[in-house]
């Protein structure tokens, strides 16, 4: 929540260019859209908890806004269910509004509401986002073309997840169930949306690091990179500046004849490089998503990683001698988020496959979800502006469209937000940690009593949504536990009015 997050993003939730461009390497918000070294996430490391779920299908329409004959066209939308603590008499049912990508990452990422379902008695559901995974409505031609690709957007998304959760509740025989959404990232962003859309369809959201702010001017478009810069600056100043002076080392060798080659074996590529900027872009997405997901525990989410992985890229930078190349020491320093588990020889730079299904991110990122950003003098990225018009023309190329950059806002809000939603929102729960780069972009502060923002000073990229551990920091327990606490109040609300309408 990857432009598509170094995208947009998830930026951004909510790809990283290989071309010879100046321009920001544009992020959803998990991945670059080609997400750098893709077998490095089958790397075997220790497993979290065993998740359980059954696997289902679902009759879905492709357009529910238009009633021409080709909009009644259907297809099926996977989603996974977990009933074991279920109690279909009086238990909520939970679900998750899928992202950018394959259904079963998500759910096997989302330990939290596999933690609390004991004591909700809670139904699971984690619903496939249209056009990723296997729901997609032309099969292989799914993203072949902006006439199929058309179909794809967080509309179509937040109609899909309101159309199944009604048919299932039917088929359960469970139409009182209150329903309470969750979601991280840009899935955060349509757990809130879907709140705010459809009120009679949930109760309450739970939206985890949800940069719902990333659009238009109503955050500045330097947030984001200054949020990565300044968690590396707090760990080291001298790891931040090295970072900063890599680029200009880098550019600079590349220049040099025989550059790309002294390059190639700088970065330990499996194959020779053809342009720098495939360097470039695989610094730079170790350097952010290590900042988004620099979690006080180990884990293995957007790759194997230590605890505080951050805190161990400086450390490594911080150990070399004083002197030397900057470029050396950042490219050492971003191994680990590639290379943690010390199983790769080389480096596929450049040469990038699809692992988690976040193709359709490009499309998205090209048409709606348009979150601009820049970098400024004081970041540890080069310094660069946003242009609309460059980006806007990337796209017309690509796809034959060009992007709406205000659609979001216009559909959705964001401006004022506090002064709206204080007159016709309620119960939902922004949580953000300041370590996330995409914090910034989010709910900071409580809009009502009912519309709240839990801020953790040392949290990062839906933190709050991971399994809970031994090892976890006493901060994180308590955040945890008032959303617990605030998501009963809700379901006891709800209950308390259902036995006063039925007297």
């Amino acid at each position: 929540m990857a432009q598509s997050l170094l995208l947009l993003l998830l930026l951004l939730c909510f790809t990283v260019s290989t071309t010879t461009s100046s321009k920001l390497p544009p992020l959803n918000t998990y991945f670059p859209r080609s997400a750098s070294d893709a077998s490095l996430f089958h790397t075997q490391v220790p497993k979290g908890p065993k998740i359980n779920y059954t696997t289902h299908y679902f009759t879905q329409t492709l357009d529910h806004f238009t009633y021409t004959p080709k909009s009644y066209k259907t297809f099926q939308q996977k989603y996974l269910l977990n009933s074991n603590h279920w109690d279909s008499l009086s238990g909520p049912v939970f679900v998750y509004t899928g992202n950018e990508g394959d259904i079963e990452w998500f759910a096997s990422n989302t330990g939290f509401m596999f933690d609390v379902a004991p004591q909700f008695k809670a139904l699971l559901v984690f619903i496939e986002h249209r056009f990723y995974g296997e729901s997609k409505p032309f099969g292989d031609d799914s993203h072949s073309s902006a006439e199929t690709l058309g179909y794809l957007n967080s509309q179509q998304a937040l109609a899909d997840y309101a159309v199944l959760i009604r048919s299932l509740k039917q088929n359960l025989s469970a139409e009182a169930a209150p329903v309470v959404a969750f979601g991280g990232s840009y899935g955060g962003m349509l757990a809130a949306w879907f709140r705010l859309k459809y009120p009679h369809i949930t109760i309450g959201a739970l939206a985890s690091s949800a940069p719902i702010l990333q659009f238009d001017d109503m955050t500045p478009w330097t947030s984001f990179y200054d949020g990565v810069s300044l968690d590396f600056k707090e760990e080291s100043w001298n790891c931040f500046d090295v970072i900063k002076g890599g680029w200009v080392e880098l550019m600079a060798l590349s220049e040099q004849k025989e550059g790309l080659m002294e390059l190639s074996r700088t970065f330990k590529t499996c194959k020779d490089l053809h342009s720098v900027y495939s360097a470039r872009d695989w610094l730079w997405t170790a350097f952010v998503y290590t900042a988004m997901v620099d979690y006080p525990t180990r884990a293995n989410f957007m790759a194997p990683l230590p605890a505080y992985p951050v805190k161990e890229m400086c450390r490594i930078i911080d150990g070399f001698p004083r002197g030397g190349s900057k470029l050396n020491k950042a490219f050492a320093a971003a191994s680990l988020y590639y290379n943690y588990t010390s199983t790769k020889t080389c480096f596929n730079i450049g040469n990038e496959s699809d692992s988690h299904g976040l193709h359709g991110w490009d499309w998205q990122a090209c048409t709606e979800m348009i979150m601009p950003m820049s970098c400024s003098n004081e970041s540890m990225f080069p310094p660069s502006a946003y242009n609309a018009k460059e980006s806007g023309d990337d796209c017309l190329k690509k796809y034959g469209v060009l992007p709406r950059p205000h659609w979001i806002t216009t559909e959705f809000g964001g401006h004022r937000i506090y002064e709206v939603l204080k007159r016709f929102g309620s119960n939902i729960i922004f949580s953000n940690g300041m370590k996330d780069p995409w914090s910034r972009g989010g709910v900071l502060k409580n809009i009502s009593s009912s519309i709240v923002a839990l801020v953790t000073k040392q949290g990062a990229h839906h933190l709050d949504f991971r399994f809970a551990t031994k090892d976890d920091p006493e901060w994180l327990t308590q955040q945890r536990r008032q959303e617990v606490e605030i998501i009963k109040k809700w379901i006891d609300e709800y209950y308390a009015d259902l036995k006063k309408s039925s007297i």
